[in-house]
C-alpha cells in the first residue's frame, strides 16, 4: 500500500504557486518527495497539480496497479469534486479535473481523502519551502 499526501498552494489567488507531493510506503517510510513551482495560478488550480505530478509519478513508478494507493488532500473542493460529490464548473479546472480522471483510469484501488490542514504537514510545508526559493529535501 501506498499512502500519498499532495498539496498546493498560491500566494495571492492568483498569485506565485507552487506544489508538494511525498509518498510513503506501507510501513509509513516516506520514499519520495517532490515540490516545484508552477508559475502564476490559483490555490484550485495548485491543488488540482499536485494531484496530476503524484498520479504521473505512480504510473512510471508501480508497476502492480492492483496495488492499494490512498491519496490525501486538504483541498476540500478538489476531493469532493474528484469523487462527483460536487460538479466542476470552472472552465480551468474542468480541463485539470479530466486530466485527474484520465489518469486515474490507470489504477485499480485508489482513493482520494480528505484530511485536514494539520495532518497534510510535509506536503505543505514543501509548497511553502518551495514558494520561498529554499531546499525541501
Amino acid at each position: 500500500m501506498l499512502k500519498i499526501y499532495i498539496d498546493g498552494g498560491s500566494r495571492g489567488n492568483p498569485g506565485d504557486a507552487a506544489i508538494g507531493v511525498v509518498v510513503y510506503n506501507d510501513k509509513s517510510e516516506e520514499i519520495y518527495r517532490f515540490g516545484e513551482k508552477i508559475g502564476t495560478k490559483t490555490n484550485n488550480v495548485a491543488e488540482y497539480s499536485a494531484l496530476i505530478r503524484a498520479l504521473e509519478h505512480l504510473k512510471k513508478m508501480i508497476s502492480n496497479t492492483d496495488e492499494k494507493i490512498l491519496i490525501y488532500s486538504d483541498s476540500e473542493l478538489l476531493v469532493k469534486q474528484i469523487n462527483g460529490i460536487y460538479k466542476v464548473k470552472n472552465k480551468k479546472l474542468k480541463t485539470l479535473y479530466d486530466k485527474a480522471k484520465s489518469l486515474l483510469k490507470n489504477f485499480k484501488n485508489i482513493e482520494i481523502k480528505h484530511i485536514v490542514r494539520e495532518k497534510n504537514t510535509v506536503s505543505d510545508w514543501i509548497v511553502n519551502r518551495v514558494l520561498d526559493n529554499r531546499e525541501y529535501n
